[in-house]
């Protein structure tokens, strides 16, 4: 049979040529490409995607739901298995979805024992579990499998989340002066902190975040640029790494905490939504899947901010 040509299908011309200019043979070099199986199962993707780094177990990363032997048609990624990106990605042949965040509510998904010890749910929710249930029923009439890819992307080095967002705004790896596991602080040019942030908020545009929130004096002189992975992000946890300006995100920061302590500081803090953070790596992933498996068609579903900014 002749070997089908790889294709990627990108959301965004501005997603895409993001993609194009990190390089995945670092990732890659010690993996073998697996495009000599003759028939790729989603449990095939999971082993994949778990060989790549190892995490702390017990790790969410695993197949949500769905059958591990059914066998790949097409590979999608999202952030987030909203139902909609569900029916989307079913609509168009894909029935392998890996995403980076839960498909039913909870950090665990159908595991999380916020869900399994209720008792008597409160009205609201009963109202969760009973979408929860639901929205496992169309997946699984539908031959969906969702596999989760969070604890691995989180962690994997150079096109992993922290990464991949560092370059979406313009800094490179090279520049890394300081880091922890789920933390890069990047060396930048002097420049006002409010400078810095109008430069965060127009790189973010592609991702549909309009603006970002800041707190802190405008005037503070920034030479230095924190960088989080989504809830790993806040501020008071990487004090020590001692960035000029952090980056947090909106599910993370409170402003009865970090902000209060940026206003009281002049400290600057840039807060930006979950999703446009991680909206990057989760491109990177797709492209990544794509060298990994060059015998079938691999769609990323953009999403990038997760709300919609309405003025009146």
């Amino acid at each position: 049979m002749k070997q089908m040509k790889r294709r990627k299908f990108i959301s965004t011309a501005g997603l895409g040529a993001f993609g194009a200019s990190i390089t995945l043979n670092n990732v890659l070099a010690n993996k073998p490409i697996l495009s000599s199986i003759k028939k790729l199962t989603a449990e095939d993707v999971n082993k994949y995607l778990r060989s790549l780094i190892d995490v702390a177990e017990p790790s969410v990363d695993k197949i949500i739901i769905g059958d591990p032997e059914t066998p790949v048609n097409k590979i999608g990624t999202a952030w987030m298995p909203y139902w909609k990106t569900c029916k989307q990605a079913v609509s168009e042949g894909v029935n392998v979805l890996i995403v980076h965040e839960p498909t039913f509510y909870a950090h665990r998904d159908l595991e999380a024992a916020e869900w399994i010890n209720i008792e008597n749910p409160g009205t609201g929710q009963q109202k969760y579990l009973e979408l929860r249930d639901e929205k496992a029923r169309w997946i699984r009439e539908n031959g969906l499998v969702i596999i989760r890819c969070h604890d691995v992307w989180d962690k994997i080095p150079d096109i992993g989340i922290p990464y991949a967002f560092g370059q979406a705004l313009g800094f490179s790896n090279d520049e890394i002066i300081r880091r922890d596991t789920f933390y890069n602080v990047y060396k930048t040019k002097p420049v006002s902190a409010i400078e810095m942030a109008r430069s965060i908020a127009s790189r973010l545009n592609i991702a549909g975040q309009p603006g970002v929130a800041f707190y802190g004096d405008e005037d503070y002189t920034v030479r230095s640029v924190g960088v989080g992975t989504g809830c790993i992000c806040n501020p008071m946890e990487f004090m020590q790494l001692e960035p000029d300006l952090f980056i947090a995100i909106d599910d993370t920061v409170r402003t009865w905490i970090q902000t209060t302590y940026a206003e009281d500081t002049g400290k600057p803090l840039v807060v930006v939504n979950h999703g446009t953070s991680e909206e990057f790596g989760i491109k990177l992933l797709g492209d990544h899947l794509a060298e990994a498996f060059q015998n079938y068609e691999v769609k990323h579903y953009m999403q990038g901010c997760t709300y919609k900014w309405v003025t009146g």
